[in-house]
């Protein structure tokens, strides 16, 4: 009978990663875990110390820094395939999955499922031919080296690309293997997982071109086992329902969603909603019962474009979410810096990515050129975003799959941050206070049009302190609201003094936070 191993990629909810491998390890599988090095350690020792008793139980021999379309994923889901095929001989099957998934299928039926066919299940489609790539570059994922993050610095990104598209230096795909593509959501035999872990051994040099290939989740394990197994004994599908919508983003499970989920001919599913917790004790019972038929309609994805379908012409069942008071989520985190120097809340924010690669962004309501992903449309102008505000920030949740946020606000915006305040989401604020001289507020009058070039000195002098009163009663309007999770760091402060509220703003190591904080010419205008 077929015993899997499980290797479960996660990078958040110690408790729900606990309460999944005591689930599958209860029925016989086995569970291997990589935490990502991103997250806290207290976060993984906390499931190390849980776990350390249950001998179906084992962990990737290091955590790696996982990015969303980086190799880093690839090389920790090797790391703890490599430490499942050590530590359970007696694996038949293994299979990949995320910590939002959830199993719509007894363990019974899973080991039937599986029992039936002597055959892998993979999406692996050609990449040049097949259309499964819907928007974005192609090629351009394969041919250069991607050495920076195209969402948490896009500039670096498409910068390196294009230089590399000028000086020619498109490389070649290695001559012996054909390029494949589909879901990283797949369950392999034993022989071919072994198989795969030889190849990297042995094939330095594949290794190395998928090392810098863009997205490689979706193309090395789907490209190495279309090399080494006959195609017969391959299934070019995935054993994880999981649905998108038009906008590139995953279909999010609820708790009314229990019947749809298990008709479907899948064995899991993703995303599951960390508030769906009846959803969750529900499947979690499926999964150890035994005896269970299941009626196999698999109208999932039909119905689900049925009914966007009617949205799209009008005749919608329900409103839109962006249409009645949503909450952004319990379990999610908003964070928003303030400062009137624009550019010092960027500089910010740009050093926040990159030591924490928190998805964050500069000033989302202000400012219509600040970069955002397509979203279908709601993120175009400046009115759309600050008339559908929330849908706005929950689909930035949802895009960058993260439950934490941040971006920057102007602080004249205070009635916008009150809004977010009385969402049921946490929320933080962080003020940047800085030092004012008179040449930068004459500046600023300029730049907002209370003074010219021409405008005379004597008019100049009266209306400076009015500006500098106007700053002052931004910043005491803000303070006077009392918002609940208020941080301050201060121009006129240390690195030492601007450390702890950033830590504590940010919820990071100390270290972190001081590495933030003393970075060069953050003040300087």
């Amino acid at each position: 009978m077929a015993k899997i191993a499980y290797i479960l990629l996660c990078h958040k909810d110690p408790e729900g990663i606990i309460a999944q491998a005591q689930r599958l390890t209860a029925t016989g599988d086995f569970v291997s875990i990589h935490f990502d090095a991103r997250a806290p350690r207290e976060a993984f020792e906390a499931i190390r110390t849980a776990l350390a008793a249950n001998p179906s139980v084992t962990f990737a021999r290091k955590r790696i820094k996982c990015g969303w379309g980086a190799w880093s994923l690839v090389e920790a889901t090797l790391l703890a395939v490599q430490s499942a095929v050590d530590a359970f001989p007696h694996a038949t099957h293994f299979y990949m999955l995320s910590g939002d998934c959830m199993p719509i299928k007894s363990a019974e039926f899973a080991h039937a499922f599986l029992d039936r066919e002597e055959v892998d299940y993979i999406e692996s489609f050609d990449f040049f031919t097949s259309d499964w790539i819907k928007t974005g570059i192609k090629e351009e994922r394969l041919i250069y080296r991607h050495w920076f993050n195209e969402r948490t610095h896009k500039r670096l990104f498409y910068g390196s690309m294009h230089l590399q598209q000028k000086l020619g230096l498109a490389r070649q795909i290695p001559s012996d293997i054909q390029m494949q593509i589909g879901s990283q959501w797949w369950c392999l035999r034993r022989r071919t997982v072994e198989a795969v872990l030889d190849f990297c051994r042995l094939r330095k040099d594949v290794m190395r071109f998928f090392r810098t290939t863009w997205i490689p989740d979706e193309t090395f394990f789907q490209t190495l086992v279309r090399h080494l197994v006959p195609e017969a004994e391959i299934r070019s599908r995935t054993l994880t329902f999981l649905m998108f919508t038009d906008y590139g983003m995953p279909v999010t499970f609820y708790n009314d969603h229990y019947d749809l989920l298990v008709s479907q001919d899948y064995l899991f599913a993703r995303k599951i909603s960390p508030d769906a917790k009846d959803l969750k004790e529900r499947l979690g019972k499926l999964y150890a019962a035994r005896g269970v038929r299941f009626t196999i309609s698999n109208e999932g994805r039909s119905l689900f474009r049925f009914l966007t379908g009617r949205g799209r012409v009008g005749r919608r069942f329900a409103p839109r979410f962006w249409e009645r008071e949503s909450t952004l989520g319990r379990e999610r985190t908003l964070m928003m810096v303030t400062c009137k120097k624009w550019h010092v809340a960027k500089r910010l924010v740009e050093r926040v990515r990159d030591v924490t690669n928190l998805p964050a962004m500069d000033y989302l309501f202000n400012e219509g050129s600040t970069p955002l992903p397509d979203l279908g449309g709601i993120q175009t102008t400046l009115e759309k975003r600050t008339r559908h505000r929330r849908a706005l920030v929950r689909m930035l949740f949802d895009y960058w799959q993260s439950d934490r946020l941040l971006f920057c606000i102007d602080p004249a915006n205070v009635d916008l941050m009150q809004d977010f305040y009385n969402d049921k989401a946490q929320v933080r604020l962080l003020e940047i206070e800085c030092d004012f001289t008179d040449d930068y507020l004459v500046g600023h009058a300029r730049r907002v049009g209370l003074a010219g070039d021409r405008t005379p000195k004597e008019t100049i002098d009266r209306l400076l302190p009015t500006i500098r009163y106007d700053v002052k009663f931004e910043s005491d309007r803000i303070r006077d609201a009392n918002f609940p999770g208020f941080h301050r760091i201060r121009q006129s402060a240390s690195v030492d003094e601007n450390t702890l509220p950033l830590a504590e703003f940010l919820d990071i190591p100390v270290e972190k936070a001081r590495e933030i904080a003393a970075t060069g010419h953050l003040f300087v205008d």
